[in-house]
């Protein structure tokens, strides 16, 4: 089954940040990904733009609303994610375990729903 995991931080945290401190949490997550790319788990990951970058799109009573900044306001801001196999959810729930953020902000752990293929037309 695959596995989306949601990397959530405090961006703010980043900018405070000594450099060797960012050159250690870099480092930290080359080799996390080196280790689950190895397991055969990986699928892919991204690391996503401040929230500064981020757009939110509604449509209400038939008319879109565009705003800048993320869809909510929180302590903690989606900054990446990894897609991974696992056998079951305790599997993926190790493997999150490992992630470098799980150790300073949260980690969430997401089946991915299966999908049928789209009817042909």
């Amino acid at each position: 089954m695959k596995y989306l995991l949601l990397i959530y931080d405090e961006e703010k945290r980043f900018e405070t940040m000594s450099e060797a401190e960012g050159r250690q949490l870099m480092g930290d997550y080359a080799k996390f990904s080196e280790e689950i790319v190895a397991s055969g788990h990986y699928k892919t990951a991204a690391r996503l733009q401040p929230t500064a970058a981020a757009t939110s799109v509604r449509i209400r009573d038939g008319k879109r609303l565009v705003t800048d900044g993320p869809f909510a306001e929180t302590r903690e801001q989606l900054g990446g994610y990894y897609l991974i196999e696992a056998k079951d959810l305790d599997e993926a729930i190790g493997i999150a375990a490992k992630i470098p953020s799980a150790r300073r902000g949260t980690v969430e752990v997401r089946p991915q729903m299966e999908m049928g293929a789209p009817a042909a037309a």
